[in-house]
């Protein structure tokens, strides 16, 4: 990113490049401690388990270090693309992404239910968490395009259509995977982003009433999957199912109950080792972190994705422009609602409908989007502090 200073009555300054002193290193240090934890406990989770390893312990171990060497890159690449060039480069962003779904309807795999997957040579993408960011700059472009060209009079009806417009087009492609998880990160998103925009009450309100009645709608025409109802039925009453729908919720709160306050110890989990919890090195790796950690290793789990969080608001605020506080704050409620969802999941106060833990759950679809929304929030932040020193 470069920055020149045209203050009347100095000389021009040279071009303000990318400098470790700028970056926001609490921001830094939190996504990093993150993805360590998160590398240990994906390890520690499929270390035992032959049937996904194929017999070789380090599997999935050397699997996350390139994903984690590809992710890194990708951050270093948006923190040090100019500014003008990331809102240049949005709307690409997005109709890659729109472009992706779509792939996924056409030719996508199915698993757990899901048409989400495309298959790339030798890996899995999963184009719906892409979208995640894509809706996020999208909206935050419209936005703060129409908001700049009316001289800074506010975000009126059309600009709240226009962010509507941008996030639905996704959202319909997630609905007819279908993705239930991402779809509702999704619009737990769009909310936060339209709130910190400026959205009137009126507009937020509807939008909240909308949802309910769609989602009772849904419900009473047989949209869902009958998986995903029977999910739903055995979040409310676990016992339901005890050997169908309400297995996984069951085993991961024995899972979590058994690290009491300092847990069993890095690959001595005893649920962990015999396999008991489904999918954990992916949705339910917080079982892991409660089970062989304990309650401090978790809550130290919970702080760091806090930081990550707080830190993404504290960007929004310091922003300098409408573009990159709506981003940030945008990027603060995709990690804020999808961590509650999936730590909720896994302690049984939240329904089981499938989403990553951000930096920590197994994948490269989630990381590579993580780390893109990590770069975004340092260039955001390079670009204030650089404004600030001007």
């Amino acid at each position: 990113m470069t920055v020149t200073s045209s203050r009347p009555g100095r000389a021009p300054q040279a071009p303000l490049a990318l400098r470790a002193p700028g970056l926001d290193w609490l921001l830094m240090f939190a996504s990093l401690a993150l993805i360590t934890m998160g590398t240990l406990l994906v390890w520690s989770a499929t270390s035992t388990r032959a049937d996904l390893t194929g017999g070789d312990p380090n599997t999935y171990l050397r699997k996350q270090l390139v994903n984690i060497a590809i992710g890194l890159v990708l951050m270093v690449s948006v923190m040090a693309t100019d500014h003008r060039w990331v809102r240049i480069l949005a709307p690409l962003a997005y109709v890659a992404s729109v472009g992706g779904l779509v792939m996924v309807l056409v030719a996508g795999s199915t698993i757990n239910g899901s048409r989400s997957w495309l298959q790339v040579g030798g890996m899995s993408i999963q184009p719906s968490e892409f979208a995640k960011l894509a809706v996020v700059i999208g909206m935050a472009l419209v936005v703060a395009e129409r908001t700049e060209r009316r001289w800074g009079r506010g975000v009126g009806s059309l600009e709240v259509v226009g962010m509507l417009l941008i996030a639905a087009v996704p959202a319909v492609l997630i609905l007819l995977q279908p993705d239930l998880g991402t779809m509702l990160v999704l619009a737990a998103t769009v909310f936060g982003v339209l709130a910190v925009a400026g959205a009137g009450r009126t507009w937020l309100a509807g939008l909240t009433l909308g949802a309910v009645v769609g989602a009772i709608a849904a419900v009473s025409a047989g949209v869902l999957k009958p998986y995903q109802v029977d999910r739903f039925l055995a979040f409310m009453d676990p016992t339901l199912d005890p050997r169908g729908a309400g297995y996984n919720v069951e085993q991961a709160r024995i899972a979590v109950g058994n690290g009491g306050l300092l847990g069993q110890g890095l690959f001595e989990g005893s649920q962990t080792r015999s396999g008991f919890v489904p999918e954990q090195h992916t949705d339910f790796i917080f079982t892991v972190a409660g089970e062989e950690l304990g309650l401090v290793g978790a809550g130290i789990l919970i702080l760091l994705l806090a930081v990550v969080i707080w830190r993404a608001l504290a960007i929004s605020a310091d922003a300098g422009d409408l573009f990159g506080r709506v981003a940030a704050a945008g990027i603060a409620c995709w990690f804020g609602f999808q961590a509650f969802q999936n730590i909720g999941m896994c302690l049984g106060i939240m329904p089981v409908t499938g989403v990553p833990l951000p930096f920590v759950s197994y994948g490269g679809s989630s990381l590579f989007a993580g780390m893109l929304a990590l770069g975004l929030l340092q260039n955001i932040h390079l670009r204030s502090t650089a404004a600030a020193r001007r």
